[in-house]
């Protein structure tokens, strides 16, 4: 028999491993910008006194900005190239961290929620690009285990992202100091010391996306110079769109992972960001609480990397349901068990998501033709917009105070253990149809 035919396809073949290095750095790049972002929910929201339901609103507009610019962002790489796609991502990118700069000295939170909104805009064109490319990057076979492991790079930014956030901007917050009996000071003080405050904490805000943009630009030189493969429909064949659209609709795998894609991306931004309101209720201070969110990206990293491996010997679509029942578990505790042990059950959540997005998008892409490709990425990267839609309802539920006897953040949770099950639910069933 020929060795050709009974050799396993590589992971990356090594003609691709330059492309799949660079691409594979642009999720660490987007796993920043979203990790820095999150526990600034709970710095406006102390610094601009808002309800957690309106500084909830940074993440509407973080994750808008996918949801606006996702299909654009397809029709524009389908008529230009993959490396296009990249470079546009990054400028846009690049413009919405800058103009953390004019938001900080005019001191609008309106004005941070559009820069980062534009920001985003780089994201959903970086993410609608990298995904599908890297799944082209090699055989079929191996298409959904190169991603996850292209993804598993995506919390190392992610975690740099928290580190900053933890090590240098939360303790510097002076707005988050606090009494002896725990209580923040900020809230007692004059207007004229507010100001003082809020002028001194926005630029501790600012720099850090000043940083990143700088190393956009870096990055945005070495992809210009730089040769990458657009491996859009092979045979040369383009669909129009609506031809894609009909092909991707009449799917129903792809349109279900869909809709799960965007409960677990809701989910996901939920867990992250509400982790430190969860330990404030426990008497946590910020820095603090972001330790507890360091340490779930600690542990949902080294789960990609498990996942990684065990997609080798289990189906993806059995260890998605798997997964998702441990989630939906994890999530129970994190409501009903009240004090750290549930802190604890809401750091281990994070373990079990560390699959979850690229599996989904394998799974729904799997069976996508090779020309319906990029526009069927742009609608699972739009599905990114339940990051936005969701954890403004989970703000306005913390608010509440108490709900049924038990403290609101607790109960806010019952949004990701829904968002879980239907995760669960998809891995299940197209676990099913396969053996069928």
């Amino acid at each position: 028999m020929d060795k050709k035919l009974t050799e396993k396809p590589k992971l990356v073949e090594r003609r691709y491993l330059l492309p799949f290095i660079l691409v594979t750095s642009l999720f660490a790049l987007w796993g920043f910008a979203n990790d820095i972002t999150n526990p600034m929910v709970a710095a406006f929201q102390t610094l601009m006194e808002l309800p957690a339901s309106e500084a909830a609103l940074v993440q509407f507009a973080f994750y808008g900005g996918y949801a606006t610019m996702a299909v654009p962002a397809a029709l524009f790489i389908r008529r230009h190239s993959y490396k296009s796609g990249i470079l546009l991502g990054l400028g846009l990118y690049a413009v919405g961290a800058f103009l953390f700069i004019p938001a900080a000295h005019y001191q609008a939170f309106s004005f941070f929620c559009i820069s980062l909104y534009i920001l985003t805009f780089g994201l959903a064109f970086l993410e609608t690009t990298a995904n599908p490319l890297i799944l082209s990057l090699g055989a079929k076979e191996t298409s959904t285990r190169r991603l996850n492991l292209a993804q598993a790079f995506n919390p190392m930014g992610s975690l740099s992202g928290m580190a900053v956030a933890s090590l240098i901007v939360l303790p510097q917050l002076i707005s988050d100091k606090r009494d002896a009996a725990g209580d923040i000071i900020y809230h007692g003080l004059s207007a004229a010391e507010k100001a003082d405050i809020r002028l001194h904490d926005l630029a501790v805000i600012r720099d850090p996306y000043v940083a990143i943009g700088l190393v956009v630009l870096a990055v945005f030189v070495v992809f210009l110079f730089t040769k990458i493969p657009n491996i859009q429909g092979k045979d040369g064949k383009k669909l129009s769109n609506r031809e894609t659209l009909l092909n991707l609709w009449h799917n129903n795998i792809y349109r279900s992972g869909v809709v799960a894609q965007m409960f677990y991306v809701a989910a996901q931004i939920m867990v992250w960001t509400f982790i430190i309101q969860y330990a404030d209720n426990l008497g946590i201070d910020k820095a603090t609480a972001q330790n507890y969110n360091i340490c779930a990206m600690g542990m949902f990293l080294c789960s990609r990397f498990v996942t990684t491996f065990l997609m080798r010997y289990f189906n993806s679509r059995t260890l998605l349901a798997v997964f998702g029942a441990g989630a939906v578990c994890a999530s129970l505790g994190t409501i009903f068990i009240v004090g750290m042990p549930g802190l604890y059950c809401l750091v281990a959540i994070s373990f079990f998501m560390s699959l979850m997005f690229p599996t989904i998008y394998g799974i729904a892409l799997e069976d996508v033709r090779e020309e319906d490709t990029t526009l069927g990425a742009a609608f699972l990267v739009m599905a990114i917009v339940g990051g936005a839609l969701m954890p403004p309802m989970q703000g306005a539920i913390i608010d509440m105070g108490t709900v049924a006897g038990l403290p609101a953040v607790n109960v806010s949770f019952v949004l990701p253990l829904f968002c879980f099950v239907v995760v669960m639910l998809y891995g299940y069933f197209t676990s099913k149809a396969v053996k069928k």
